[in-house]
């Protein structure tokens, strides 16, 4: 289904010296208007179900070394209206199909004093809205530099939010819950240590950013298909409770180089009074183009386990020698090494786990470590720190290539670049094609530390390039990519579906850093999530990191039955089961879940949610008729309240119920858990305790 009409309209709402439009989305549920101030400045104001959520904001730019910019003395002299209908199938996803359907106002803008034109284009979903500013092709305004985007979202009220600092180099924090107001008296307490980081103000936040009305009323602001721009921050005046965009700048504090013709991303609103309708959501993916990858066959969702946990705890090094306290690729001999012992990158190892992703159903085994230069890859802003085709002396790339092969599995590529992205991208065609001439498929980047060339930001236009740079030139060689810490997704994967998972976020690893809050990934969904999928890397089922690695004494603030859940609530085409062999073999029974989830759904029901509380999240596997839940648990125990309507009416499943134990806790008991199973059908019901950190998941087999 796909239709499309425009038609020419404008509606004088106002008096001449205010011109108005007003765009509805397709249900009517929401309006937007578009309005001139006086003085020529842009405004628009957005009502959900006759409520103002978004009251009278200013829309422009300001442009470095210019005297007018592009913020005022505008004049309408065209407006074009549009509707857009169509359904359109992901190559992943969770659901099959996606209806793309908005209502469009186009706005053409003249600055009088300057003779220069830009177009304000406003899409109108019956879940938000999305607008983005244009630069036509013109005489007038050719180059420019972006010295601040001000775009506005002015709150209505003193809202609750839940936040993070805004930051150009991480989003690797833990959320606070708190009013606008308290933001400022928060952010330092908010603002964690990390190896890479660069807060601009104590009212500045990062988006996706959750916020909620005291009536009741979700609001999501965002942004979609960031593309050749920098990534937008939102700086609050909290005196009148009014957002403003903050842009990345790079390493000159410019924020962005264009030339016309060329746009801006879509900044987004998504709005409802049901949090599961938030969730349920694809207004980002369809405010992005579709996939510009013909032939998607080779793009396969992925389970994979790897050598990683063992590192990130301290049990295993990256590195392979003592030996050096510094090392020069090309130069350094590390066949006259001795090995450290504790090197996770080796042979034996890697077939351990080559072995245990075979004997339970995997597809891959990402391998981390695996190349010279972890001796001191770090903290020395080093430009030639890894070439990602020169092995350790104790990974022979063929040989273990052929060992999988024979058992079915493939190995992921891990390309750690040390922020030097001038030399990933030196080293990447040949990087590329060593994986398709050794049979890896999939590419797990990395951006740790800060980046090089020195002085640009994480999120800046120049390195967001890059990034895309490094996913349309992995679509090229047939490679799958999941980038970590890069810019937080926008819907891109609509685009390039081989972008098949993001980090850039505060992951599981965290847990082993100290702990994240115990409701953490009751918040994620509301907000990282919101552009994408993220390899959160769950499934840990030891909780005491001490019996990985006895100096590290942190905690996983997690249950066993929540990592279970966090399957199906943390959407992901990429799952990994982050614990080791080891620990898995100490709970084979809780260890089927992970086995038997689905990573690839047909349909999504968004069942039970409120941010930082819980989410309960029904999804059908493709192909299959077989249904599994997920329940994820806050701070504090409750009981679930679930019934099975989703079902095929008339048929029967089995449901095999993997729950909290009446006397789990996320800090003093979290390996508490029950198991059992029940046939159940589309009129069934479940009320189901879940603990502090806790949740369930339920695996629903079709009897035959």
């Amino acid at each position: 289904m796909k239709k499309l009409f425009f038609t020419s309209l404008i509606l004088f709402a106002f008096s001449t010296l205010a011109e108005a439009q007003q765009l509805k989305s397709p249900e009517g549920k929401f309006v937007m208007e578009f309005s001139l101030q006086n003085d020529g400045t842009p405004t628009y104001s957005l009502k959900y179900k006759n409520k103002e959520v978004v009251k009278t904001s200013k829309l422009g730019l300001e442009l470095k070394n210019d005297k007018k910019s592009l913020l005022n003395d505008f004049t309408i002299t065209d407006t074009k209206t549009a509707t857009f209908d169509e359904t359109w199938k992901p190559v992943w996803g969770e659901v099959d199909n996606i209806r793309n359907h908005y209502n469009e106002l186009a706005v053409t803008l003249n600055q009088k004093s300057t003779d220069r034109q830009i177009v304000i284009r406003f899409r109108l979903f019956d879940d938000g809205l999305g607008f983005r500013y244009e630069f036509p092709s013109q005489k007038n305004l050719t180059y420019f530099v972006i010295k601040e985007e001000r775009t506005q979202f002015a709150m209505t009220g003193d809202h609750t939010a839940f936040w993070i600092p805004g930051d150009y180099d991480t989003q690797e924090y833990d959320y606070t819950k708190s009013k606008l107001s308290e933001i400022r008296g928060l952010s330092e307490k908010a603002y964690t240590a990390n190896v890479s980081q660069k807060s601009f103000s104590n009212t500045g936040v990062q988006t996706s950013l959750m916020l909620k009305t005291n009536d009741g009323i979700y609001i999501n602001l965002h942004e979609a298909a960031l593309i050749d721009y920098s990534c937008m921050h939102l700086n609050l005046d909290d005196k009148n409770m009014i957002f403003e965009s903050w842009l990345t700048p790079d390493a000159k504090g410019d924020k962005g180089y264009m030339q016309a013709p060329s746009h801006s991303p879509w900044r987004t609103i998504m709005v409802s009074d049901d949090a599961r309708e938030i969730l349920a959501s694809k207004m980002t993916l369809n405010l992005n183009e579709p996939s510009k990858i013909e032939d998607t066959s080779w793009i396969k969702p992925v389970k994979y386990v790897g050598v990683w946990w063992e590192m990130i705890t301290g049990k295993s090094s990256w590195s392979y020698t003592n030996d050096f306290p510094t090392v020069q690729l090309g130069v350094t001999d590390f066949s006259k090494a001795k090995p450290n012992g504790t090197h996770g990158a080796n042979n034996a190892n890697v077939k351990k786990y080559i072995d245990f992703a075979a004997k339970n159903g995997f597809d891959a085994v990402l391998v981390e470590g695996w190349n010279e230069g972890w001796e001191d890859w770090f903290g020395h802003t080093k430009d030639y720190v890894f070439d990602f085709v020169t092995p350790y002396p104790d990974f022979d790339v063929k040989g273990l290539h052929e060992y999988a092969k024979s058992k079915g599995i493939k190995i992921i590529m891990h390309h750690e670049t040390s922020g030097s992205v001038r030399n990933y991208e030196r080293h990447m065609d040949k990087a590329y094609q060593f994986m398709k001439d050794n049979g890896y498929d999939a590419v797990k980047s990395g951006y740790v530390g800060d980046i090089l060339p020195r002085g640009e930001n994480h999120y800046d236009q120049w390195i967001v390039n890059h990034y895309q740079y490094a996913i349309e030139k992995a679509a090229d060689y047939k490679i799958m990519v999941n980038a970590h810490e890069a810019v937080r997704p926008t819907g891109i994967c609509r685009t390039y579906p081989n972008l098949i998972g993001n980090e850039a976020a505060r992951g599981t690893e965290y847990q082993a850093f100290g702990g994240s809050k115990p409701n953490h990934v009751t918040v994620l969904p509301f907000t990282r999530l919101i552009g994408g999928p993220m390899d959160y890397t769950p499934g840990i089922f030891e909780m005491d990191l001490t019996k990985m690695n006895p100096d590290n004494k942190s905690h996983v603030n997690s249950t066993l039955a929540n990592q279970l859940a966090l399957y199906v609530t943390m959407y992901s085409p990429l799952q990994m089961a982050a614990d080791t062999p080891e620990n898995y073999n100490r709970f084979p029974d809780a260890f089927q879940f992970i086995k038997d989830v689905a990573v690839d759904w047909s349909e999504s029901k968004y069942i039970e949610a409120e941010p930082g509380d819980f989410i309960t999240v029904a999804r059908k596997a493709k192909g299959t008729n077989n249904w599994f839940v997920g329940n994820v648990n806050g701070d504090n125990s409750r009981t679930s309240n679930i019934d099975f309507s989703f079902l095929e009416k008339g048929k029967k499943y089995t449901a095999t119920l993997y729950a909290d134990s009446k006397d789990a806790h996320y800090k003093t008991n979290p390996q508490a858990y029950t198991i059992k199973k029940m046939v159940v059908t589309n009129t069934s019901k479940l009320s189901q305790f879940s603990a502090p950190g806790g949740g369930y998941a339920i695996s629903i087999i079709e009897n035959k």
